[in-house]
């Protein structure tokens, strides 16, 4: 199937909702766990279609927000920020960096769990949470002082969280500030979908993210915390050579296993 024809195809699946049409078997091999519960209900003010056993939808609300979504009505927002509203009170929120546009001074009161992705007097944060079906842990890394390379370096002040939804491992990068060592990626595990910082600058640069990116080597990629048009364009390009792309129509998308791609492929979803 030529390039236009796939494009094609993975639109009018994601206009209907459905899972992305690149199909693969990817086997497990470090997936931690499977989660199975009784049924929590889907808040009545978010109006969505029931999701069947083995999915997961992601939406993308913006800049680095992501609202998480599992079988059993599990939502869970990341970057949950004062600068990105939410749709809808979510069960769940994390917090990667103290960073204005990526967390929240006052929370709604009605959000179960609020996972801050820095710890207190230095200490690094961990998280291990069990909502249903949804498990949900972290990996710290460091801060940069300020932007670029100045400032003094923040130890485990940013953390990389991790879904498991349905099967599925999802990593969100949050603010990261550099490569990945051994312990991070033994850390990880398998991941499956990552959300990936592509502003080339604030977080990493284009080369060391996708360094990243190639490290982790998850079958899906996809951007966030990008500032303009022109930003993720240059992205895009650099992704282009290493990895299959695609675009979606509609910021939304639901994910299995059993249709995760079979090479490496970059989705971008419309939205800043």
């Amino acid at each position: 199937m030529d390039t236009l024809a796939r494009s094609i195809l993975l639109a009018s699946a994601l206009f209907a909702g459905s899972a992305i049409p690149v199909a693969a078997q990817i086997e497990p091999e470090r997936c931690p766990r499977f989660i199975a519960s009784n049924p929590h209900p889907i808040p009545a003010a978010f109006n969505v279609a029931a999701l069947q056993d083995g999915e997961v939808r992601l939406t993308f609300l913006g800049h680095a927000s992501f609202l998480i979504e599992s079988p059993l009505g599990v939502t869970a927002v990341t970057d949950y920020s004062d600068t990105t509203l939410a749709p809808l009170v979510p069960d769940i929120v994390t917090m990667n960096h103290a960073h204005i546009s990526h967390y929240a001074l006052a929370p709604d009161p009605g959000i179960r769990f609020v996972l801050r992705g820095w710890g207190e007097d230095g200490q690094p944060a961990a998280h291990e949470i069990t909502v249903d079906d949804v498990w949900i842990r972290n990996v710290t890394t460091n801060v940069r002082g300020g932007f670029g390379t100045s400032g003094t370096l923040q130890r485990d002040q940013n953390s990389i969280f991790v879904f498991e939804v349905s099967g599925l491992c999802i990593a969100h990068l949050g603010h990261l500030h550099h490569t990945l060592t051994t312990d991070h990626l033994n850390a990880l595990g398998r991941i499956d979908v990552v959300l990936a910082p592509v502003d080339g600058g604030y977080t990493l640069n284009v080369g060391d993210m996708i360094h990243v990116l190639q490290q982790i080597n998850a079958p899906l990629i996809i951007p966030m915390h990008f500032f303009g048009v022109s930003t993720l364009q240059m992205f895009v390009t650099r992704l282009g050579e290493h990895f299959e792309v695609e675009t979606s129509p509609t910021p939304v998308v639901t994910l299995s296993r059993p249709t995760l791609p079979r090479q490496p492929t970059v989705l971008v979803l419309p939205g800043f």
